[in-house]
């Protein structure tokens, strides 16, 4: 059975602790779709289409796994997305405790409305925790370095935005 997991997110932008999380991801599933949410309640950096793209340019740099990963945009409910996708589980990433509430809330709704999509719970590794795309941007915006946080690639585009 092809096991197929959803990893939704606004990825505003892409950092180092979501790739942690797509690479670990695959060692659960067989297929991954990153579903890149259009929240109109989220001040975004970029648009859907301008993360789509850093996120496929990240993922060409991943060669042999990324061939089992297809990013598209979600928009709707993310219960009826993942029965489109023929998903089985949703994969979330946790930072922090904080982070846990949230998240099981929204698990607890996501079973109300389909529990044939079970969520699976990633806690980022260590040297990711810290990391938001939200610091990444603020740091940045402030003349920090974010090297170490976002790959090259979304280093340039944060570059390009803000120039």
């Amino acid at each position: 059975m092809n096991k197929i997991g959803i990893y939704p997110g606004t990825f505003d932008p892409m950092t180092m602790g979501h790739m942690d999380i797509v690479k670990r991801s695959l060692k659960i599933v067989d297929n991954l779709v990153i579903a890149v949410a259009n929240n109109l309640n989220k001040d975004s950096l970029f648009n859907i289409n301008e993360r789509i793209n850093i996120i496929n340019e990240d993922l060409s740099a991943l060669n042999e796994i990324s061939t089992k990963i297809k990013v598209v945009e979600l928009s709707g409910l993310l219960t009826t997305f993942a029965d489109k996708q023929n998903a089985t589980c949703i994969i979330r990433g946790l930072r922090a405790v904080s982070d846990f509430e949230y998240e099981f809330q929204m698990t607890g709704m996501n079973y109300q409305l389909n529990p044939n999509i079970e969520t699976i719970f990633l806690m980022t590794s260590e040297k990711n925790s810290f990391i938001s795309s939200n610091f990444v941007k603020e740091v940045y915006k402030l003349g920090g370095d974010v090297s170490n946080f976002v790959s090259k690639n979304t280093l340039s585009e944060l570059k390009r935005k803000n120039s």
